[in-house]
């Protein structure tokens, strides 16, 4: 959780993104921004609207319901912007991936470009401020 060599213009807002799901990663979203990890003491900011983001973090299998609205937080977020999908069902679909589920749009990468992508079920704190990380260095 380093960011030697990195060099940074401004500090990056995270706006987070819920695509239906269990809710664990959104857990360790809060988390991660809580007292034991503090991603905020690194300039890592969440915002409450995707027009001040340049990460969109998404957590979920996108539900056909959600699809529009993830569209619309993508194209609502100014450029350059990053897409950290986040989580089992963020990244490959997890337990819905096989189902062939009428109600599931897909993993987020078939929705909205992804950029990084953070595994687990749910990714610990360290794995998000990884992610997150990964992002930053892209810009």
């Amino acid at each position: 959780m380093s960011l030697s060599g990195t060099f940074l213009k401004k500090s990056p807002w995270v706006y987070h993104a819920h695509a239906g799901g269990c809710n664990g990663c959104d857990l360790e979203i809060l988390a991660s921004f809580g007292p034991r990890y503090d991603l905020e003491r690194l300039g890592i900011k969440l915002v409450a609207s995707p027009r001040f983001a340049d990460i969109l973090l998404v957590t979920g299998p996108v539900p056909l319901h959600t699809k529009p609205f993830l569209e619309r937080i993508y194209a609502q977020t100014p450029s350059p912007k990053k897409v950290v999908a986040m989580g089992a069902c963020g990244c490959s679909g997890g337990v819905f991936v096989d189902n062939e589920n009428y109600s599931i749009a897909g993993p987020v990468e078939k929705i909205i470009p992804v950029d990084v992508r953070i595994p687990g079920c749910p990714p610990k704190p360290e794995a998000i401020a990884d992610g997150i990380m990964k992002a930053m260095r892209m810009f």
